[in-house]
């Protein structure tokens, strides 16, 4: 089922994929039921998963959540389980990295976001987590994007923050 849901995203938003080809994407797919599973979960859970790009390197197919908000199923999350576990009051349920790693997808990052905001207009009412470089993470922050006045923007805030608005998009290479 997650294939006639993809394909058919596919075939709807060719302005995401320009110069691919549906039957190499489904050929990844078919050798891949790890990715599937993901997928599975990626829609689930409210991302709309579609087809981003082709990797000229290695040929995988590249998805990103392509829902025009952030995914309603992966939003009031810390952001990771070191944010998560200092949360004094009110923690949350989880962490986006934590939900990431169990889907089995990336966290998108920083130059995914921006890349991801050429394709569309995504995140004009929610805000998204994205990977966190290490610099950031270790004086106690992560970084989220939103779009907002026609630009896209990319804040910091401590990874124990969570918010209604705000989740995380996630990314598979197959």
């Amino acid at each position: 089922m997650i294939i006639e849901t993809l394909q058919k995203r596919f075939a709807t938003h060719p302005e995401r994929h320009k110069g691919v080809e549906w039957a190499d994407v489904l050929v990844r797919l078919r050798a891949n039921p790890a990715a599937l599973r993901s997928l599975e979960e990626m829609e689930r859970t409210g991302g709309q998963p579609d087809v981003v790009r082709m990797d000229p390197a290695t040929g995988e197919a590249i998805f990103f959540d392509c829902a025009a908000e952030s995914p309603k199923g992966r939003r009031s999350l810390a952001y990771d389980r070191a944010g998560l576990e200092s949360r004094k009051d009110f923690p949350p349920e989880s962490s986006a990295v934590d939900v990431a790693n169990e889907m089995g997808i990336s966290i998108l990052t920083e130059e995914e976001y921006h890349f991801l905001q050429t394709l569309g207009v995504f995140d004009t009412k929610t805000s998204s987590w994205l990977a966190t470089p290490p610099s950031v993470r270790e004086l106690g922050g992560a970084i989220f994007g939103d779009a907002r006045y026609g630009r896209v923007f990319i804040y910091h805030n401590g990874a124990q923050s969570y918010y209604a608005s705000r989740g995380f998009r996630g990314s598979l290479r197959v």
